[in-house]
């Protein structure tokens, strides 16, 4: 036992690193972890004894990995739900320490118990919570860690939430007198060029007698040199906690943008008789927000439009399970097509997100809810079967809900890339739940969304919106009054009769840009927003044509599990980047609109009947646009077929050659559609765009070739030398090494030296089996996660598939 202590205290030391918490001696025990499913719903306080068990390590989302199957809700993607249990045995040191343990999310209604006793619930699956588990453990000796996740009510959401124990969990050791858990609260301001860092830290004893301490702070720059501290005297009585406040002004300092997101290091040392007893490192930054009812948004005393998207928390075939790796990788994906914000849809996400968008420079609105008090209505089983059910999450939302959103603002406040608190998404959809007499109004009042009929006057009273805003925007101001409260509102006309929209610093309007002028005549003083738009151009020009309206947040940015459609469907299928994160063509036009750097792609599909050039119909003639902005990069026809290939540029012309050679005209850009294209007859060869500036000259290009039979792999490696986790992609070519993107073929993947998380083509149809290593291609093209194993060495992976030359990469 005492060579275990040892090397248990030599492994912890090696691993150490900085949890959420914000205090104390912070270890990961994410491995070795012993799972139980029980998928019915019986739910019991303790798991059986017959139960049987299986080692898995964290993150893990066990609904990801079950089958799909159409009787399940088409909320969860067609999979299912259940009540998880998760054990650990831990030996903690005999000390003189607090032992905390903290929890980045369980999904969700969950207990923890240590030592067989409850040490404490938590319903909502998407915050971050701790229990002092001190009076519960048996040092030096084994201690069982026990977690219930109650998912059984598995239609609880109208998206994909995934199950169990998604993102990380941690050991903390602290002093009993310590940073109290997210205590420490930095946030800048810039005026005229100098910077001043606010610091709030709070305390906690937990002592039985009064302690007299000092907080030093030291704010270290991007060149690692210290610019400036402070250190300030606090006591803190027994059994309780104490807030100190000071300043650092920096003269010059540099700011976080989206271009060079500079940051900060923000020292906290905690010191009780000249000997450091706690401390923790907190990532910060200075920078500017500016909101204008006329002008819209500032960042560093620069307007600008916000180029937003809305982002789920699933990644694919990984469902909720949380990887840094994968994230980043996704969100440089998203930055290179131009957005510069995202929208975290509809709850709080995995505080590494936060810290990637801080890192890569990305605005952050950090949204806390889809409901309140009401459930919305929702397919329980497969879609549009039955009658709609009222899972959800309303149940807690009395006892937990400003309790939830105070502690989404104190995890988050200190990520210097959020730039405003959303308390809710369409609670006030018309009907649903909430009714009000303006509803008897119908088309006349502007409603967008459907409203389930008129007025109802037994249904719940609209009016309650404002009481419960009011609420809550009062618990965001009460940990954080830098940032402005908001939220994204469905039902407009009818929260306009309520005091939900001036309970809100700014207004997110849920795909209703029919309101932005009349509103901004009738409510002067509204700064408003798109908070959730479709990806049409008009919804853009929305933005853009009023200078009032500071930005938009398509949905989606990434197609996302659950929200299904008819069987087959695995999600929500309008991403600008699929399943895998790779982009999309919808995301290539984007691109075009969004980019500040000259872009071109260029996609093609047949046309219907032979030069059917009148085929293309404008919208204003209530006909659907044959434009498409979902044109795959491929020229693969028969020989003499019309063609019509489109390009997404924001060049001021474009030029179409196919082998070098000119065809058809030189084309201008079309301010109406977005989209230049031409219809041409096939023939094999190299099709290729060319985008010119105004003086004729080519600035970029962008070339597509056909290709042959499909007769071999090629490996694609997304993933850093130290990612914990490779994304390998593979790609089918023809004997020249061409793309080819028409066929499809069963890939299986071998791996050595590492454990392969999933497989993801990113085909919404695909409903076979994710659980095994063959997976079929979508467009040529598959993507494996592998996690390396912890043990020192290569990792190996091997692609086969019938009929194909093989390839093995090595890491």
């Amino acid at each position: 036992m005492a060579r275990f202590l040892f090397l248990f205290t030599l492994i912890i030391t090696a691993f150490n690193c900085l949890a959420q918490p914000g205090f104390g001696d912070a270890h990961k025990i994410n491995n070795g972890w012993n799972f139980s499913l029980n998928s019915t719903d019986t739910i019991a306080e303790k798991p059986a004894s017959s139960a049987s068990w299986q080692t898995v390590d964290l993150p893990h989302d066990w609904s990801v990995q079950q089958k799909l199957d159409p009787k399940n809700a088409s909320s969860m993607g067609y999979l299912p739900g259940g009540i998880g249990w998760y054990k650990k045995k831990v030996i903690i040191p005999a000390q003189n320490k607090k032992v905390y343990i903290y929890f980045e999310g369980v999904y969700n209604r969950s207990e923890v118990f240590v030592n067989g006793q409850s040490v404490g619930k938590r319903p909502n699956g998407y915050i971050s919570f701790m229990y002092d588990i001190t009076p519960f453990i048996k040092a030096g000796k084994p201690n069982e860690i026990l977690v219930k996740a109650d998912h059984h009510r598995d239609a609880d959401s109208r998206w994909y939430t995934g199950s169990g124990i998604y993102r990380d969990v941690w050991l903390v050791y602290a002093n009993p007198v310590h940073i109290a858990q997210w205590g420490v609260y930095a946030y800048p301001q810039v005026t005229d060029g100098a910077g001043t860092l606010n610091i709030e830290t709070t305390l906690t004893n937990t002592d039985v007698k009064a302690q007299q301490l000092t907080v030093v702070q030291e704010l270290v720059g991007p060149d690692k040199k210290v610019v400036g501290q402070s250190s300030t005297s606090v006591s803190v009585a027994a059994n309780s906690s104490e807030k100190t406040a000071t300043t650092i002004k920096v003269a010059n300092p540099k700011l976080w943008d989206l271009n060079n997101p500079v940051l900060y290091q923000l020292r906290t040392r905690i010191l009780q008789g000249g000997k450091q007893i706690d401390a923790s490192v907190t990532t910060t930054g200075f920078r500017k927000l500016q909101f204008d009812a006329n002008k819209g948004f500032a960042l560093n005393d620069k307007w600008m439009k916000v180029k937003g998207v809305c982002l789920h928390h699933d990644a694919g075939v990984l469902g909720a399970a949380m990887y840094k790796e994968v994230w980043r990788r996704r969100l440089l994906n998203l930055k290179e097509v131009g957005v510069n914000a995202i929208r975290t849809s509809h709850n709080p996400q995995a505080s590494a997100l936060y810290e990637l968008c801080d890192e890569l420079g990305l605005l952050v609105m950090d949204e806390a809810f889809d409901e309140w008090e009401f459930p919305k209505r929702k397919w329980l089983e497969g879609w549009n079967a039955g009658t709609p059910g009222y899972q959800g999450a309303y149940d807690f939302f009395p006892e937990w809900g400003e309790k939830d959103l105070g502690d989404m603002v104190r995890r988050d406040r200190n990520h210097i890339s959020i730039f405003a608190w959303s308390i809710g998404n369409e609670v006030d959809y018309p009907n649903d739940p909430y009714s009000h007499p303006v509803l008897d109004g119908g088309a006349q009042t502007g409603f967008t969304q459907k409203i389930f009929g008129g007025y109802k006057k037994d249904a719940p009273d609209a009016m309650r919106l404002g009481v419960i805003a009011k609420k809550l925007a009062a618990v965001v101001k009460q940990y954080d009054r830098s940032r402005p409260v908001t939220a994204g509102l469905a039902g407009v006309a009818m929260s306009n009769e309520t005091e939900y929209p001036s309970a809100l610093d700014i207004a997110g309007y849920n795909y209703t840009e029919n309101r932005y002028s009349s509103d901004h005549k009738k409510y002067p003083n509204r700064v408003i927003f798109g908070s959730e738009n479709r990806h049409d151009l008009s919804a853009w020009k929305a933005v853009t044509d009023n200078e009032h309206i500071f930005g938009q947040f398509l949905w989606t940015g990434i197609d996302y599990l659950g929200e299904s459609g008819r069987w087959p469907s695995r999600g929500f299928y309008s991403g600008l980047l699929d399943f895998g994160g790779f982009i999309k063509p919808r995301g290539y036009f984007r691109q075009s609109l969004w980019s500040e750097k000259p872009v071109a792609y260029l996609g093609t599909y047949p046309v219907k009947g032979a030069n059917n050039t009148q085929d293309v119909l404008s919208q204003s003639e209530g006909r659907r646009e044959e434009l498409s902005v979902d044109a795959w990069a491929s020229w693969n026809n028969k020989e003499g077929q019309t063609v019509r290939v489109v390009c997404y540029t924001n060049t001021a012309k474009a030029r179409l050659l196919l082998d070098n050679q000119p065809v058809g005209d030189v084309k201008n850009y079309d301010t109406k559609t977005g989209i230049t294209y031409w219809d041409v007859p096939f023939k094999p060869g190299t099709l290729k765009v060319e985008g010119l500036n105004a003086a004729g000259n080519v600035v970029v290009t962008y070339a597509v070739a056909t290709a042959g039979e499909a007769t071999a792999l090629k490996v694609i490696n997304d993933s850093k030398k130290d990612d914990a986790v490779k994304q390998v992609a593979v790609q089918l070519v023809d004997a020249k090494g061409n793309p080819v993107y028409t066929t499809h073929a069963d890939i299986t993947c071998t791996v050595t030296g590492g454990t392969l998380l999933g497989l993801e083509a990113g085909d919404n149809s695909d409903m076979g089996d994710y659980t095994d290593n063959v997976q079929k291609t979508f467009r040529g093209r598959l993507l494996a996660y592998v996690k390396k194993n912890q043990k020192s060495g290569p990792v190996k992976i091997v692609f086969t598939s019938p009929k194909l030359k093989s390839v093995t990469i090595t890491l």
